[in-house]
This record gives structure tokens, sequence and C-alpha cells, in this order.
């Protein structure tokens, strides 16, 4: 079997594993409760939890065409499904929002991929935080009600700067543990509470370059939570500087799903690793 073949099988194996036709991990029909009221007034979750919001990454170069990154994000969750069915306004008062941080590697014009991390997600009882100076620009408000680690892969491709390509795909893989989810939010379909069990995430956003960002968004986001010292943090004005730094925006789906045999869960990583290699491929030949 040649790469191609090879790379092309793995593919497949994300799409069962992740999403298609045969699918026996990704959870449907589960049910959030953005309050924490437990499992009768929840809102059930058909596929994925909708998000929004941006990244600041640094990157340094560790060598000809690859460098190591650090990214820091933050994000809100408003609906689930893009049903316009929006949390704030059925269940006053459940702002959902977003803290990542993760590191990774990559090779400018090709692509990036995560080796660690964490995903941390409150329910902000305070309406209309997030976005401001609260907190952290609103997002690290209220009581923590999940955790997951970032596993090693997912990502995206980037361009010669290293810059997620415009409106290009960035998957995130991450788990939480028993224990890691809050009592009270996030239930099988049957109602089983999640907090007793493992569980897995898959996020699936869109990047793109913020050109014009507000001051609110570098100084929170740049300088306060990603420690960063330089434009917008030293009493100039920020500006992107691709190579370096950049801040961009996203949106996206969050999905859980079940955590796979260990076996599985390496495959999964090499039909992650394989279909990223399609992409650029089916990319090169455009």
């Amino acid at each position: 079997m040649n790469f191609l073949k090879k790379a092309a099988c793995a593919a497949a194996v994300v799409m069962s594993l992740a999403g298609g036709a045969n699918a026996a991990t990704v959870m449907n029909n589960w049910v959030f409760n953005p309050t924490g009221g437990g499992f009768a007034t929840g809102q059930q979750i058909n596929e994925y939890l909708d998000v929004n919001g941006n990244a600041f990454i640094e990157l340094t170069s560790t060598g000809g065409n690859s460098f190591s990154f650090r990214e820091h994000a933050v994000f809100n969750i408003g609906q689930a499904d893009s049903n316009g069915n929006f949390f704030p306004i059925s269940y006053p008062g459940g702002n959902i929002s977003l803290m990542f941080e993760a590191f990774g590697t990559g090779t400018l014009g090709e692509s990036f991929s995560f080796s660690g991390g964490t995903v941390r997600m409150y329910q902000n009882p305070t309406a209309g935080q997030y976005g401001t100076t609260a907190g952290i620009y609103g997002a690290n408000l209220g009581n923590l009600i999940a955790e997951f680690d970032v596993m090693s892969g997912g990502g995206g491709t980037v361009d010669a700067n290293g810059s997620p390509i415009s409106n290009g795909r960035v998957t995130v893989l991450a788990r939480a543990d028993a224990g890691d989810l809050a009592e009270g939010y996030f239930f099988r379909e049957n109602g089983q509470d999640l907090a007793m069990e493992g569980v897995m995430a898959f996020a699936f956003t869109n990047a793109n370059t913020v050109g014009n960002p507000t001051p609110t968004l570098v100084s929170e986001l740049a300088c306060e939570y990603a420690g960063f010292t330089g434009a917008g943090c030293d009493g100039t004005t920020y500006a992107n500087a691709p190579g370096q730094y950049i801040l961009i925006g996203n949106n996206g789906q969050i999905k859980l799903a079940e955590v796979p045999e260990p076996g599985t869960l390496a495959l999964f990583g090499v039909a992650m690793l394989g279909a990223g290699v399609v992409t650029r491929r089916r990319a090169a030949k455009v």
C-alpha cells in the first residue's frame, strides 16, 4: 500500500472514530444544564456546543522551518447545535465560558500539532461579564464545571509565517477523567451524570487573524493571561507580528465522546496525523 493510500485509510479511521457513519464514540442527544440544576431541567444536545472567542499565539523558532508555540485563548459558549436557544435566555445567568492554554510544535508552511495543555470550563451566575475586564476577559469567573487535559495531536495547517491558514480548521483533542466534570451539568441521554465517568472532547474551530483587536482584548488575553510584555502591553500600540505572535478569532464546535480503549486511542492519533497529510497533499495540488 503506498503512502497516499495509507493516509487515506487513516482519514477514514478519523471519520469512523470522530463522527462517521459507524461512529461508536461521539455522544449524541446528551444533556447539558448550564446552571448545574440537574438532568430534568437540562437541554438536550443533539451533537455539539457552539464556541466562539479569541486566541493569542506566540511562536519560537527551533531551527530551519520548525517552531514551537504557546497558545492562550478565551471562549464563550452561548448555545448548542446552532439552534438559537441561547443559554442566558433559556437559563438566566447561565453564561458558559472556556479558558484554554496549550503548547505544541509545527513546521512553517505546513502544519502544527498540540503537545499538551488544559481546557477549563466555567459557569458564571452573573450575566454580561464575558468580554470585560472582570477576571480575565470575564472568561474565568463563577464555578469551574469541567477541566480537560489537552492530548497530543490535533492541530491544523499554517502559512509560511506559522499563522493558522485563514478560515482553516483547528482541532483540539482533550480528555477529562472521572471527577473532572462537576455534578449536575453533563448527563447521558438516560440521565446518568457524566461527572462519574471519563469523557473525551473534540473541539473543531475555524481560525482567522484579528487585525484590529480592541485594547481590552489585548490587555486581558495577551498581557494578563499569556503574560506577554511586548507591543500592546508595554505602552505601545499592539500589532500582530507574523512569525512571532498573533491574535486570531475562532468559532466552532465542541463534541463529547466516549473514552476509547488505549489501543484505539493510539490509532486515533495516527489517523489524525494521516488526515492532516491528506489535507496538505490535496492543497498542494490545487
